[in-house]
């Protein structure tokens, strides 16, 4: 436990935002924001995981303020008004427990179900309205006292569905190989990005794996990979935000490197790991633990973020540090339907 107290529990520095620790809070859907707006009970939600050692906080996903959004009425949105109002509610409350949060936006695309606006369907002015949509919400979220904004580009959703060919079938400039299959996206990130102050980060996240496909792929090679990424940090791209299912697998054949690591080591961008961190107890003891270490101290990537977790274990950050495995709970299904 020595190397863990040392290492990540410690204060960082994640693109000009001083944080607490190392440690990110993964986005987590909890719908519990009635109407789409974030009840006093969501604020205290997050409070409590600032108060537990959690460096940054990045909410769940929040619906970008556009009908073809999400079906979702329990999903909190990124809007003006009410929505906001309770988003404002949230960060004072994590900025009094002396915590950092970023706000993430989200387009479910596909997952919508029927009526969907996809990668695939969109046509002539539904681009720009999307990018209104998106930079709308980036402005709600500087107003409502966010310290950081993600763009959800992963797990298959809008953004993600540009990038991956099964589900962009396009023939135009949206289409077609991995830089125009990336040029949407990229157009997203420099939207919002315009609508930051230069003291607000923007984090990317993306996945290989999509929520249906677990085996699926935006990139075989390395090279394709760089050119999706260089795309984003091009375009305004502070943080990637690499997801995986478990962080130590590699992403390629040949080299250890996990999908942070590749894209830390593409653009040069901090980076954030997740994946299968502190599932259970047994996890501070293990093989997997040290290998996570390992790759911090190789400077593979800069953040670790924690899921599920963090669902029943609002304080695992500051237990975890302090030795009290004993009082940290195994990950269970049954914690989703819960608001510790």
């Amino acid at each position: 436990m020595t190397a863990f107290l040392d290492a990540l529990p410690a204060p960082a520095t994640l693109a000009g935002l001083s944080l607490s620790s190392r440690f990110v809070m993964a986005p987590m859907t909890r719908k519990r924001s009635p109407g789409g707006v974030p009840t006093a009970e969501v604020a205290a939600y997050y409070r409590r995981r600032a108060e537990g050692g959690v460096g940054l906080i990045i909410t769940e996903g929040a619906l970008v303020g556009h009908p073809s959004a999400s079906h979702e009425t329990d999903v909190p949105r990124m809007t003006p008004g009410a929505a906001e109002a309770g988003w404002r509610n949230v960060t004072h409350e994590v900025h009094r427990a002396s915590g950092r949060i970023a706000a993430q936006l989200w387009h479910l695309g596909s997952e919508r179900g029927a009526g969907a606006w996809t990668a695939s369907t969109m046509r002539g002015a539904d681009f720009e309205e999307i990018l209104d949509a998106y930079a709308g919400s980036a402005r709600t979220a500087v107003r409502a006292g966010f310290d950081a904004v993600e763009i959800h580009a992963a797990h298959g959703y809008l953004l993600d569905e540009f990038l991956w060919p099964r589900t962009n079938r396009r023939t135009d400039r949206y289409g077609g190989d991995v830089r125009r299959r990336a040029a949407y996206p990229a157009e997203v990130i420099r939207a919002v990005k315009a609508e930051l102050p230069a003291s607000t980060p923007l984090i990317v996240r993306f996945s290989q794996f999509k929520e249906r496909d677990y085996a699926a792929r935006i990139a075989e090679t390395p090279g394709e990979l760089a050119t999706i990424l260089e795309s984003f940090a091009e375009a305004g791209a502070d943080v990637l935000h690499a997801s995986q299912r478990r962080f130590w697998e590699p992403v390629f054949a040949g080299h250890h490197e996990n999908l942070a690591g590749w894209a830390k080591r593409i653009t040069g961008l901090p980076a954030i790991t997740v994946g299968s961190v502190g599932l259970t107890r047994a996890f501070l003891t293990s093989p997997e633990l040290d290998d996570l270490l390992k790759r911090r101290a190789n400077d593979e990537f800069d953040l670790v973020a924690l899921g599920r977790t963090l669902l029943a274990n609002p304080g695992w950050v500051r237990l975890a540090a302090e030795g009290r495995i004993e009082e940290i709970r195994d990950y269970r299904k049954a914690d989703e339907d819960i608001l510790f």
